[in-house]
C-alpha cells in the first residue's frame, strides 16, 4: 500500500474517532453510562489506528494496537505521549472490557465522564500531532 492510502486511512480514522467521540458524549448526556465508556475507547482506538497509519503501520487487535502505539509513540517517539497517555489507554480499555462483559458491573456517571473526558483529551492530541506532521509535509 502507499502513501496516498495511508493518508486517507489516517483521515478517516480521524473522522471515525470524532464521531465516536460524539457518540460517548450523548450516551453520557443520556445517562448510558456503560455503553458511553464502550464510545469513548473505541475514540481512543480508533486515534490510535490513525497514528499508526501515519507509520504505514496496521494492525487487527486492540492488544496489537496498544503494543504498536507503546512502541512508536512511547518509546521511540519524541516526547509527545507518554507513559501517563499509554496508561490512560490501558485504563479505558479495562473500563470498556468491563463495562461491555461484567454482567455485575455497575458504571457510574463519574467514571462515565471521565472516560468522555479522556477521549476527548486524546482525541485533541492525537488530531493536533498528526495536522502538525502534515503541516511539516
Amino acid at each position: 500500500m502507499d502513501k496516498k492510502y495511508y493518508d486517507a486511512l489516517v483521515q478517516v480514522r480521524l473522522d471515525n474517532a470524532k464521531g465516536l467521540l460524539v457518540d460517548a458524549e450523548n450516551l453520557l448526556a443520556d445517562e448510558s453510562y456503560k455503553s458511553a465508556n464502550n464510545r469513548a475507547f473505541y475514540c481512543i482506538e480508533k486515534c490510535i489506528k490513525a497514528l499508526l497509519a501515519t507509520r504505514h503501520t496496521d494492525v487487527a487487535t486492540h492488544n496489537g494496537a496498544l503494543k504498536q502505539f507503546n512502541y512508536y509513540f512511547i518509546h521511540e517517539g519524541d516526547g509527545t505521549f507518554t507513559t501517563d497517555d499509554y496508561a490512560l489507554i490501558s485504563h479505558a480499555n479495562q473500563i470498556r472490557n468491563n463495562s461491555d462483559y461484567d454482567d455485575f458491573y455497575v458504571a457510574s456517571k463519574k467514571e462515565a465522564a471521565q472516560q468522555v473526558k479522556d477521549a476527548r483529551y486524546f482525541f485533541d492530541k492525537c488530531t493536533v500531532y498528526i495536522n502538525g506532521l502534515y503541516e511539516q509535509g
